[in-house]
């Protein structure tokens, strides 16, 4: 169901395409959070250990940003994941303030084993768009996300 609101169509067009944007990004969350849950961890837990996996040792300030998290739900996280033995802080090398978050052995096997899980519960939630449609979905999510951004650099050029 798309938006009850009677103005201009303009304005009527928007808020339909927000309303079902929303919707259909909470439903697929929902449902791949699921699979998500099964495997043992928390969506922001399940993120912190992909991004580790595929970037590699991060600062909490920069992993943060990359799961969608505060900082200080960051250190929480954090935490939770080390007292399961999957991450451990370590020193940054010649700046003994600041610390790296790194996948232990047995992070990176555990994310390695259920990672590609996930992958096809995602490839399956989207096989119901083509490949052009997905495409096509991902470069107007990207311009849409991107607003803030071209925005803040157009007032400031």
């Amino acid at each position: 169901m798309g938006t009850h609101y009677q103005g201009h169509a303009a304005e009527v067009r928007a808020l339909d395409a927000l309303i079902k944007l929303v919707r259909c990004a909470a439903s697929l969350q929902g449902r791949l959070e699921i699979g998500i849950r099964e495997e043992g961890f928390t969506p922001s837990q399940f993120g912190v250990l992909e991004a580790l996996l595929h970037l590699g040792p991060l600062e909490p300030c920069e992993l943060g940003p990359k799961v969608l998290t505060s900082r200080p739900n960051m250190v929480v996280l954090v935490d939770q994941l080390e007292e399961r033995g999957l991450v451990r802080r370590v020193p940054v090398v010649g700046d003994r303030r600041r610390l790296r978050v790194e996948l232990t052995a047995a992070g990176k096997r555990t994310i390695s084993k259920t990672f590609p899980r996930h992958v096809q519960r995602v490839v399956k939630e989207l096989s119901a768009l083509s490949a052009a449609e997905q495409d096509q979905l991902g470069r107007l999510c990207k311009r849409l996300g991107r607003q803030d951004v071209e925005a803040a650099q157009s007032r400031t050029a």
